[in-house]
């Protein structure tokens, strides 16, 4: 009688064999390792305030907003935030944004301002048909009031022919209809302000800086020398410190021997913050200590004080 054919054995390698074993040992080295019987485990409880299922379908409906269009998202992101709709799954607004929709802290909020000026321009009697299609074409208008907003954006329409206007005619239009409300250029040469940066990129790390207003360019900007150089600025990136002739005089000095060490193309990162400091003052005069550093640091560039 014939023997039914043998089924013939896989060959198992032996590197296929080491592995398993290798997975068998490490499991159960983990098993010691990890024993409940013998592990401490410290659970602290934080209650988070659960979403309703009414605020969980507001939440889908809302992100889904955001998702569509700028004048939704912004509208959207305004109710998540002062709802507080993202308290479940984050700490802050800001994380929830940036996790959820890739929005940083600016994005988010260009476009909450979006929405809050388009829902100031739909109020206008004299805006119908034409409103903004795109967050950038309002994005100027952000820190202006209602009443200008309405004004620049009617103007910015008629320039662009009774078409939806770009950003760019926009914030030209912008800048003339500011640059007619402003009072003239008052400044004195010679008067000591301090530099407000705002949003000039030209300005960033200058906030808070004093400056000489060293003679006048036009009417609504000067030319002014400050710690590490002279800059053009508007007025209004200017601030009056109403200091007397006599301590302007003194800011003067001051000013002429920071300038002459920051010729030296070779200060040390010290120095460069020294003079930094000097340049931030709050008062029309140094101190006894500051006075001395000064001196000392024209002594070792070979700088005469007089």
């Amino acid at each position: 009688m014939n023997k039914p054919p043998q089924k013939r054995k896989k060959p198992t390698s032996s590197a296929s064999s080491d592995s398993r074993l290798l997975d068998d040992l490490a499991q159960g080295d983990i098993w010691q390792e990890e024993n409940p019987a013998t592990a401490t485990i410290t659970v602290t409880a934080v209650e988070v305030p659960e979403l309703t299922e009414e605020e969980q379908s507001d939440r889908l409906h809302l992100e889904q907003k955001v998702e569509r269009a700028f004048v939704e998202a912004g509208k959207a992101l305004i109710e998540l935030r002062d709802r507080r709709l993202y308290r479940s799954t984050h700490k802050t607004f800001d994380e929830y944004c940036l996790d959820r929709f890739g929005y940083n802290h600016s994005r988010s909020y260009q476009l909450i301002d979006a929405a809050i000026v388009l829902e100031n321009l739909q109020k206008c009697p004299q805006i119908v048909d034409i409103f903004p299609t795109a967050e950038g074409q309002v994005r100027p208008m952000t820190k202006l009031k209602p009443q200008e907003q309405q004004e620049v954006w009617l103007m910015a329409v008629e320039e662009a022919g009774a078409k939806v206007p770009t950003g760019r005619i926009v914030k030209d239009v912008m800048q003339r209809i500011i640059k007619k409300t402003k009072i003239p250029n008052t400044y004195q040469i010679g008067e000591v302000c301090q530099i407000l940066a705002k949003d000039n990129p030209e300005l960033r790390g200058k906030g808070g800086c004093w400056c000489i207003i060293i003679n006048h360019l036009g009417e609504f900007s000067c030319n002014v020398v400050a710690w590490d150089g002279e800059y053009t600025v508007r007025i209004d990136h200017l601030k009056p410190l109403n200091y007397l002739d006599s301590e302007c005089q003194q800011m003067q000095l001051i000013s002429d021997r920071i300038s002459r060490l920051g010729e030296n193309e070779s200060l040390e990162e010290a120095v460069r913050a020294v003079l930094k400091h000097l340049g931030e003052l709050k008062r029309p005069y140094l101190t006894a200590v500051e006075e001395k550093l000064l001196s000392l640091i024209e002594l070792e560039y070979g700088i005469d004080e007089s």
